[in-house]
């Protein structure tokens, strides 16, 4: 009998349809890791992809019933025709499903990798100043080497705030969603402790620096002072020396 085969069909899609919602979409899904996520995605994709090859499937199912619709008496019609109408709609709802929360997920990872990308290059700056640190930590020298040392670490701390807020904004993103909530808490915090101990060295070794320029700058003055003294006393000798005054008839600091 062509109805009961073709009641046999809508029932087949209708039970396919059922086992993908609860699969996919009523199942509850945690994503603790990065690679849970990962499967994730590519667990929907793959669903997303299957339920569009579907579309031939109840394509011909359609067709089938609205071939039979035509040449079968009217009692016929309406209860069939109810039942393709189901079928035809609960079949686009989940496409539609599928193919949004496969997006969302693409997003959400999306979002992850980013995050780990600002962090790499925020991590990358915060060694370049721990180098910095280290290579002003003992450094000798007059006050223009030590000035260029304090240049240049300041140079390397006026970094830009777009980062660090941009890793703000996408961990909270993901946190609020429940998604890698424990390694994004774990991996912030981290950074953060890092982030504010190398920020406060680098305060005091640029206030470490300043006072050993001006402590160079004195030195350096005195020096200066020291050898104007010297070569006064220096041209009196010498003046002495020409004329050939004894030591007891010149003052006594000459002597």
């Amino acid at each position: 009998d062509k109805t009961v085969s073709l009641r046999k069909d809508l029932s087949e899609m209708h039970e396919w349809i059922t086992q993908a919602e609860e699969e996919y979409l009523e199942r509850d899904f945690e994503y603790k890791t990065p690679d849970e996520l990962q499967k994730a995605v590519e667990e929907l994709k793959r669903a997303k992809e299957e339920a569009l090859q579907k579309e031939v499937k109840v394509k011909l199912i359609t067709d089938s019933v609205n071939n039979f619709i035509a040449k079968a008496p009217p009692a016929a019609h309406e209860a069939l025709k109810k039942e393709l109408d189901v079928l035809i709609t609960s079949y686009q709802k989940l496409c539609s499903r599928l193919n949004g929360k496969w997006k969302t997920l693409e997003e959400v990872w999306a979002c992850w990798r980013e995050l780990l990308s600002y962090l790499d290059a925020e991590n990358k700056w915060l060694n370049e100043i721990e180098l910095k640190l280290k290579a002003t930590e003992n450094i000798q020298g007059g006050a223009e080497e030590i000035s260029e040392s304090l240049d240049s670490l300041e140079r390397l701390m006026r970094h830009p705030e777009d980062n660090r807020n941009q890793i703000r904004e996408l961990a909270q993103t993901l946190t609020d969603g429940g998604i890698l909530d424990e390694l994004i808490n774990e991996k912030l915090e981290k950074f953060n402790t890092r982030w504010e101990e190398l920020q406060q060295e680098a305060v005091r070794r640029q206030k470490s620096l300043e006072q050993s320029i001006q402590s160079a700058q004195e030195t350096d003055k005195t020096l200066r002072l020291i050898q104007e003294s010297l070569a006064v006393i220096d041209k009196q000798l010498t003046a002495y020396a020409a004329d050939r005054v004894d030591a007891a008839q010149v003052p006594q600091e000459a002597q």
